[in-house]
């Protein structure tokens, strides 16, 4: 249990005591920027990057799933320590952007808003009470963050 519970706490963030969705937020960020930092120093190309980061969502969409569904054994559903579709949710803001460190954080800030206040049919997914809704909500909550900030560097570019 307790591999399962370090893995839905986002390594111990969800215990932070004030906004653990935030810090867990934070967490996914923070890792995912390194990790793409360090690929592009190693001169891995963007193809192989974006390989490498999309199979790390799919691969901790369904190891979330997993960990989510025996801490919820112990836990009630979706507790506020439970922050792995945090890191989810904000992998997915941040998938195929530059690798510069305003854009992580415009990916974390988005992604958040989306999670925060839960429009366009993510309250709907988080209603469901689920295992899988603890993930798909925050899922759908990083792909608007995405599509907001892809937007906006296109018509940033245009200026």
């Amino acid at each position: 249990m307790k591999f399962y519970r370090s893995i839905a706490t986002a390594l111990g963030s969800g215990y932070f005591p004030v906004a653990p969705g935030t810090a867990g937020s934070i967490v996914g960020t923070v890792l995912l920027f390194f990790l793409n930092l360090a690929l592009g120093f190693g001169n891995v190309g963007k193809v192989p990057v974006l390989l490498i980061d999309a199979l790390a969502i799919l691969f901790m969409i369904f190891l979330g799933f997993h960990s989510i569904k025996k801490v919820h054994q112990v836990w009630p559903h979706d507790d506020n320590r439970i922050v792995i579709d945090e890191v989810i949710g904000v992998w997915i803001a941040s998938f195929a952007l530059p690798v510069k460190w305003y854009y992580y954080l415009f990916a974390l800030v988005f992604f958040r808003l989306f999670d925060i206040f839960k429009p366009f049919g993510i309250r709907t997914i988080d209603k469901m009470h689920s295992n899988w809704s603890v993930i798909f909500d925050d899922v759908l909550a990083g792909v608007y963050a995405s599509i907001t900030l892809w937007i906006g560097l296109f018509f940033y570019s245009l200026i």
